[in-house]
């Protein structure tokens, strides 16, 4: 007996596991149409030879590779760890062993056939050579968000000039000079970026400030991301003031900003603010700003304060607080200095707490402030303002 589609898709919304998912979708055609969809939608490729099977099958098979929307690739050398040290020892001393040499060519070939893949996800944590944007090269879907951890070459380039309907950007690698040229500080056309490319680009999350300089202007930026590259006071304020400077130019005014630093400390960060306060383009619309040292010393507080004041829609708010002592990394002692914060500028709702890179959520609800839960992810607070 024929059940209607929405029986179909509840019955296979309920199972457990893409295993019983498989072992339905043999039952029959209306069970293999709803299951097919079920099971190709989202891909994530982890283990290689699974990896390279399941490309194969996508490459092969048109009626399936059309049916994946999200596809994630995630390369590491720990994939295969195990709790046991003796396992972690031993894991640590053997070699990584290479990729097969048929592993980007069969992944390209299941990309050129997935044509309305929107969402891509290539993470790479391997000493795997990351200079394999050619995968790309005849692709035709057209993506929404993109995280690349590849490497920035004209492969790439071209790539992102025909992406139309990016709205969301990960990059991890940014060289407009090229990597066969490490002496040359004059950019190379090719690896630009073409002015009117990524119109839709509206949040952008990169290791290196140079491709948010270089990025930005044009473009509907809202919701970015990114670290200084210089570690000396007096460059890294250049930096800072030409990075402002391009964010200026982006067609869209910001609403998240969260500028990482290999060295915070308290002057630059006031200084930062300072400048964030006096540009329009990070000041009316301004949700989320980091990250800032927190003043230990009451009227350099206050002072902080003070320029936050001038963020009207200022909602999350994160801090360094790794010089203080003692730290502040009680429940009592961060909700009283987010609730010290909240009486200068009560629209704040959140404050991120950072001491030695780990991050606490304080949330302020109905005016309590609690410390969150350590399993709510403050990393991507930034791209919900």
């Amino acid at each position: 007996m024929e059940l209607t589609l929405e029986a179909y898709r509840n019955i296979v919304r309920n199972l457990g596991s893409r295993a019983d998912i498989a072992t339905l979708c043999r039952v029959s055609r209306g069970f293999q149409y709803v299951c097919e969809r079920a099971l190709y939608n989202t891909l994530y490729l982890r283990d290689v030879r699974d990896a390279i099977s399941l490309c194969t099958t996508l490459a092969g098979q048109p009626r399936l590779s059309v049916l994946v929307e999200a596809l994630t690739i995630y390369l590491s050398d720990d994939e295969n760890d195990s709790d046991g040290s003796d396992s972690e020892e031993a894991q640590d001393d053997a070699e990584t062993p290479p990729l097969p040499d048929a592993y980007w060519s069969t992944v390209s070939n299941a990309l050129q056939k997935t044509g309305r893949l929107r969402y891509l996800n290539i993470h790479i944590h391997s000493n795997t050579d990351k200079a394999v944007a050619w995968i790309l090269g005849s692709c035709t879907f057209r993506l929404r968000r993109f995280h690349c951890d590849l490497d920035w070459d004209l492969h790439l380039v071209a790539f992102l000039n025909a992406q139309v309907d990016l709205d969301d950007l990960y990059i991890s690698d940014y060289n407009e000079t090229g990597s066969g040229t490490p002496t040359s500080n004059v950019p190379s056309s090719s690896l630009i970026l073409d002015a009117h490319s990524l119109p839709h680009l509206a949040t952008l999350e990169c290791t290196f400030s140079e491709a948010a300089i270089a990025i930005v202007p044009g473009r509907p930026i809202t919701h970015l991301k990114t670290c200084f590259s210089r570690s000396e006071p007096s460059e890294k304020r250049e930096e800072m003031l030409l990075l402002l400077s391009k964010i200026k130019l982006s067609t869209q005014t910001l609403h998240s900003l969260d500028i990482a630093d290999s060295t915070y400390s308290e002057a630059f960060s006031v200084d930062l603010l300072s400048c964030i306060v006096r540009t329009r383009a990070t000041t009316n619309e301004l949700r989320y700003i980091g990250t800032l040292v927190l003043p230990i010393m009451g009227k350099e507080r206050l002072r902080f304060y003070g320029l936050l004041m001038r963020l009207p829609r200022i909602q999350c708010v994160e801090v360094e607080v790794s010089e203080w002592v003692p730290a502040p990394t009680s429940p009592p002692a961060l909700r009283a200095l987010a609730s010290e914060m909240r009486l200068y500028t009560p629209t704040v709702t959140r404050v991120v707490f950072v001491h030695d890179f780990d991050r606490t959520v304080v949330t302020a609800i109905n005016g309590v402030c609690r410390v969150d839960p350590e399993d709510v992810s403050a990393d991507t607070l930034w791209r919900e303002a």
